[in-house]
């Protein structure tokens, strides 16, 4: 038994784990540096050279010289990929060929400046998206990237360097990296390079040392640089250490949840966030918890929290979007639940009132959260300018809300007042307050909680102007009346907060009920489909019916998507349209609009995915292409996708299993046959074989008597094996169709006397009975094939009814002549009367043994039904025994045939 400490050094599963993971991937080496012009590329393509004169297929699929003489001078004689040619606006832009480079599979490929954005029409906006392709595709990549690139550090080079960082490259890329190599020079080093024109022209050198290129920005650059370098040194140490079992202070990893709101400092929060991870080399989810029973109506706030998410999606994080009335108790419960070690919350500068009752999030997190350390990060104070104007638009549209609701008040509080004087003038009552009351509720009810409460406040002026001594006038003469005002306005603010609320949430409920009832009528549409054509246009066509805009539905077909349902119908999509939808079959993930992968599409693919892996791919177009889908229509259309793939995967089940029942058949008739070809060839062969061997050896010796039963048991059997193979024949003509049936006029009469003479050459001891009624009608057929048949029925009754014996019958039943065939044997049960016209099914034979091989009456009833007739058999009540083939075949009227 291994020992605890023995235990302790082994490997850590979960690096074992990551490292499996990277099986068949490519390597990806990274050089990284401080700011443009330190060497970068000059480095990274000196180390090409070195590798490719040392034997390494090394190509060079795309660099920028950027006009640096020596930069250019280490490309000759270097192989390098044609780059790829893209018409947009007027012009060309050239970019690098992701396939060119697929096909040409090099050992190792340069790709340049990994934070570029690509041409709009190529497949991945991102270069480094082109990367993480060729890596997945198993070729060792090099490229180079400035470390104001890094997402998590977009917003620090910002402020640091005042210039807006436009192009980013995701923090796991650079963690993913196998070699990260720093290319580092001193700041004064890189001004005198740009002094000397090593780096930009004169006139853009000048002007870049005056703004960006200062003493300060390039030392705040280089730290972020050799801290990040130094960071992914100590996590590439940590695993080694890991996988090699070597002991060290190992702590537990920790958890970071970090908590967004639906504001414009959600990306700033989740990439300081994206920092505190990778300093602490943690795992990290962002959550943003919503009201429950609320569903946001603004346009702003859903886009905030979506381009968050999509941003810590970027950066390597889990999303998850919680709903509850208590924000701060759900946050915490999910923290416990998925062992989070450290919260991170954001905490504006807030209002005066919010501070003064410490109400604010982050208090309240700080306060309840006892156990799970919380970090607090101050929010900026105003916003950025785009999200600004967006909230400017927010605010105009809610100011027309209000203002509705305002009126709203205004019309039912007057209404209240006519009321009550109308009211008072008649009844002289002491107390209106209800009235009022009343009409808060109808604002809450028709406009909601901001119109209930302006009309507790309007009710509670109006009532004291109108109907409290002294009237006309806002003084309360009794104390009593000041009390019961008092209480006026609380229960009216109470009871209209709870309505309006009560309004809110029923809207949220309405439209869930409405998607509940959706999605229950699609699925009941899918269940009702009988084909998958049908399950296909069902789901397009509700689909289009919820979502909006044009829906497709792709499926494999011979290896190569096709277009199997569309609404509205389309015929075809664009080549890119196509691209996109291979993509997201092949890979397993969202494509098109909104997406890392031809972003500027109008669809958006997704995968149908069920546990068998992608059966089909669906594409949508949306309703609104600059706004992203609401949560509750992700929701909606999410549970629409994986209802289709189900259905597209049930009907594939059913043709797998309708082929597996057809091969299993075929596996059993082959069986079947075998066993039969096995007994009744082996059989006659051998008794032909020993009755051979016997007149060759013993023949002369042998008395004429014997010999004769020797001859005769060989014919016997030569007939056996003759009738068998003809079985055979005449069973595979009838399945290809190869059997011409004539339509002659027979005598029926005819024909049963010449089977049954046929029988009594071939069975000797057989007695057979026949009954023929007089003046039969002729039927329509094929004399040979009757006969045959007749035949073979006779020799089923021999078989099953022995030397017993057999009767033949033909009669007229109205317009039909019945000719039956009954033995003396055991019979069959009921349940086995239709089984017996399958092929190779065999009874019992009175000495318990199989008879036959199970093909005469299979081949009965095809020649039967070929002429035109019908067969069935039955078992006699009256005696209990034996069975009797009955067909039956039309009448044929020569006059009418003539006219005919």
């Amino acid at each position: 038994m291994a020992t605890e400490r023995e235990r302790d050094r082994r490997p850590d599963p979960e690096a074992l784990l990551a490292l499996a993971g990277r099986e068949g991937r490519g390597r990806l080496k990274v050089f990284l540096g401080a700011a443009p012009g330190v060497g970068k590329t000059y480095a990274m393509l000196a180390a090409a050279r070195r590798l490719k004169a040392e034997g390494t297929d090394v190509v060079i699929g795309l660099v920028e010289t950027h006009q640096r003489a020596e930069t250019a001078a280490l490309l000759e004689g270097q192989e390098i990929l044609a780059r790829k040619k893209i018409p947009y606006r007027g012009r060309e832009l050239e970019e690098f060929d992701i396939d060119a480079a697929l096909a040409r599979r090099p050992a190792l490929i340069v790709v340049d400046e990994l934070a570029h954005t690509n041409a709009p029409e190529s497949r991945h906006p991102k270069r480094w998206q082109d990367v993480e392709e060729l890596l997945d595709a198993g070729l060792d990549v090099w490229t180079a990237l400035n470390i104001q690139h890094l997402e998590s550090l977009a917003e620090v080079v910002s402020k640091v360097t005042g210039v807006a960082v436009r192009e980013t490259v995701p923090d796991r890329v650079l963690q993913r990296a196998d070699d990260v190599v720093l290319v580092d020079i001193t700041p004064d080093e890189l001004i005198q390079r740009l002094h000397e024109g090593k780096v930009y022209l004169p006139e853009t050198a000048r002007r870049a040392t005056q703004n960006f290129f200062t003493p300060r920005n390039l030392t705040a650059l280089r730290e972020l640089a050799l801290r990040s370098t130094a960071d992914r040194v100590d996590d590439q140490m940590a695993d080694y250490l890991r996988q090699s079992a070597i002991e060290g202070p190992w702590e537990t990893s920790d958890h970071l949840l970090v908590c967004i709101g639906a504001d414009a400092q959600a990306e700033m929060v989740v990439r300081t966030g994206g920092r505190l991870a990778t300093r602490l080399n943690a795992s990290w989810v962002v959550v943003h918890v919503a009201p429950e029973g609320h569903q946001e109506s603004d346009p702003a706030k859903v886009r905030f929290v979506d381009q968050a998410f999509r941003l810590a999606e970027r950066l390597g994080a889990e999303t998850a979007r919680l709903a509850a009335s208590d924000a701060v108790g759900e946050i915490l419960r999910y923290a416990r639940r998925e062992n989070v070690t450290q919260i991170m919350v954001s905490r504006a500068r807030g209002k005066f009132w919010r501070r003064w009752l410490r109400r604010d999030f982050a208090y309240e997190i700080v306060r309840q959260s006892t156990d799970i350390p919380v970090h607090i990060i101050a929010a900026p104070e105003a916003p950025a300018p785009k999200a600004r104007r967006l909230r400017l638009k927010w605010r105009a549209v809610l100011r027309r809300r209000m203002e509705a609701g305002l009126l709203g008040a205004v019309a039912a509080v007057a209404v209240a007042v006519g009321v009550g004087e109308a009211l008072n003038a008649v009844l002289r009552l002491p107390n209106l307050s209800m009235v009022f009351l009343l009409a808060v509720l109808v604002c809450a009810e028709r406009f909601g909680l901001l119109s209930a409460i302006a009309a507790s406040f309007l009710s509670f002026l109006a009532y004291n102007f109108f109907f409290i001594e002294p009237i006309y006038t806002l003084t309360v003469a009794k104390p009593e009346e000041l009390l019961s005002l008092l209480v006026f306005v609380v229960v009216a603010v109470l009871t209209g907060s709870l309505a309006g609320r009560v309004h809110d949430q029923s809207e949220t409920v309405r439209e869930r009920a409405h998607n509940t009832e959706l999605l229950y009528d699609f699925s009941r549409k899918l269940s009702a489909a009988p084909t998958l054509d049908d399950a296909l246009w069902a789901a397009a066509a509700h689909l289009q019916r919820a979502q909006g805009g044009h829906i497709l539905f792709l499926l494999p077909q011979a290896d190569e998507l096709r277009l199997a349902a569309a609404w509205p119908p389309m015929d075809e999509i664009s080549a890119g349209e196509m691209s996109a939808a291979r993509w997201a079959f092949s890979k397993r993930e969202a494509a098109g609009w909104r997406t890392d992968t031809l972003p500027n599409l109008p669809f958006q693919f997704r995968p149908l995915v069920t546990p068998r892996g992608a059966v089909g791919v669906c594409g949508f177009q949306p309703k609104a292409p600059d706004e992203p889908v609401t949560p509750e229509d992700e929701r909606a259309l999410t549970a629409m996708l994986e209802q289709t793939a189900i259905a597209i995967d049930r009907s594939l089940l059913v043709g797998e299993a309708v082929r597996s029942a057809a091969l299993e058949e075929n596996e059993k008739l082959r069986t079947t046959l075998l066993s039969s070809l096995s007994h009744d060839l082996k059989t006659p062969l051998a008794s032909i074989t020993g009755a051979v061997t016997t007149l060759r050896q013993l023949g002369d010796q042998m008395p004429v008597e014997d010999r004769r039963d020797l001859l005769a048991s060989i014919e016997e059997e030569s007939g056996r094996l003759s009738r068998f193979v003809a079985n055979l024949l005449d069973m595979s003509r009838l399945e290809s169709g190869a059997i011409k049936v004539r339509g002659d006029f027979l005598d029926p009469a005819e024909i049963v006397r010449g089977a049954v003479e046929r029988c009594r050459k071939a069975f000797p001891g057989m007695k057979v009975e026949t009954s023929l009624a007089p003046r039969l009608p002729f039927i329509r057929g094929d004399a040979g094939l009757l006969e045959q048949v007749l035949f073979n029925l006779l020799d089923n009754a021999h078989k099953y009814g022995g030397e017993t014996g057999a009767s033949v019958h033909a009669r007229q039943e109205g317009q039909e002549v019945v000719i039956s065939v009954t033995d003396e044997g055991p019979g069959v049960k009921p349940a086995d009367l239709e089984k017996i016209f399958e092929k190779f099914y065999r009874g019992g034979r009175p000495d318990g043994r199989k008879a036959g091989t199970g093909l005469g009456l299979s081949i009965c009833k095809g020649l039967v039904e070929a002429m035109g007739g019908r067969i069935e058999a039955q078992s006699p009540a009256v005696r209990r025994r034996g069975t009797r083939i009955v067909t039956r075949f039309p009448v044929a009227n020569a006059e009418r045939e003539k006219k005919s």
